[in-house]
């Protein structure tokens, strides 16, 4: 089946990240449904339905005659709700959206891990960088430490079912709004985003990644980290890492500007290539 055959569910498609990737799927041609507990802000210009994901009943309803699910439905960050209620909720989320996929036969379940498996916030220094998948686990919260059991989940799921699962570990998503504000958020101090070594992904690379997963020659469980190129920061990264992370090996390779966050894993396994950089809006700042 090719790309544009697929009928792809994605969960939490009224958030940021679900806003992006169902945009970018409908430009593709593919034939989405949104789903999500609350009503889009705006019409996304596909069919959406309400459904509350922590309802096995209501998550299989809204999967079945699909072919994938983009799963991105989650409380998205610790601190909003209590770490009781973070873990919980995204982890029953988690586990009716792949035993439901399993259950209605899709081909395929993309959904959303994160950085912060990776040690964030890194108040503890990494022990090398760039940072990559094998710095996994280091759950610093209860919503790093639903998402490290989650990835487990679907090991399991993809295990018992030979259906493949990709999660994906975003970095911070952020946009050309975001970008506006470096000179006055970022760069004045570099301690200010030390707590994901200045990582970033844009919105629009977080919705091809998406797109990459769900046709990519994966079999079993994986988890990739998707990030930027680059970081937040208009200085060098092994500057910054010399200053803030002192003592921390630095591979040899690593370009002047480059991610601390490796994507390297994900190039090979997607063919990812992030295409976005803040550098494309604040061109006219002073990079180096």
């Amino acid at each position: 089946m090719t790309l544009a055959e697929l009928k792809v569910v994605v969960t939490g498609s009224s958030g940021r990240a679900g806003r992006a990737v169902v945009r970018g799927l409908k430009e593709q041609g593919l034939e989405v449904l949104g789903v999500d507990r609350v009503k889009p802000l705006e019409d996304p210009g596909v069919p959406t339905l309400q459904a509350d994901l922590t309802d096995l009943g209501e998550t299989l309803e809204v999967l079945k005659g699909a072919d994938a699910v983009v799963h991105l439905a989650n409380i998205p960050a610790p601190g909003i709700f209590p770490p009781g209620r973070t873990f919980v909720e995204n982890t029953v989320m988690n586990y009716n959206v792949f035993s439901a996929a399993v259950d209605v036969g899709l081909g395929r379940v993309v959904w959303a891990s994160s950085e912060t498996t990776l040690g964030l916030p890194f108040d503890t220094p990494p022990r090398y960088a760039p940072v990559d998948e094998a710095h996994y686990p280091v759950p610093e919260s209860s919503y790093a430490l639903s998402k490290v059991a989650s990835e487990t989940l679907a090991e399991q799921f993809a295990r018992w079912s030979g259906v493949p699962f990709i999660g994906l570990r975003f970095s911070n998503i952020l946009s050309e709004r975001e970008y506006r504000t470096f000179p006055e958020t970022c760069w004045r101090d570099p301690a200010a985003r030390k707590w994901n070594l200045w990582g970033y992904v844009d919105e629009r690379d977080v919705a091809l990644a998406c797109r990459l997963s769900l046709t990519a020659h994966v079999t079993g469980a994986d988890a990739l980290i998707i990030a930027a190129n680059d970081t937040v920061m208009n200085r060098p990264s092994r500057e910054l890492m010399a200053e803030v992370f002192p003592g921390v090996p630095v591979a040899d390779d690593l370009p002047e500007y480059g991610t601390l966050l490796s994507v390297e894993r994900a190039r090979r396994t997607l063919g990812y290539e992030p295409a976005h950089s803040w550098r494309e809006v604040l061109e006219g700042e002073r990079v180096g």
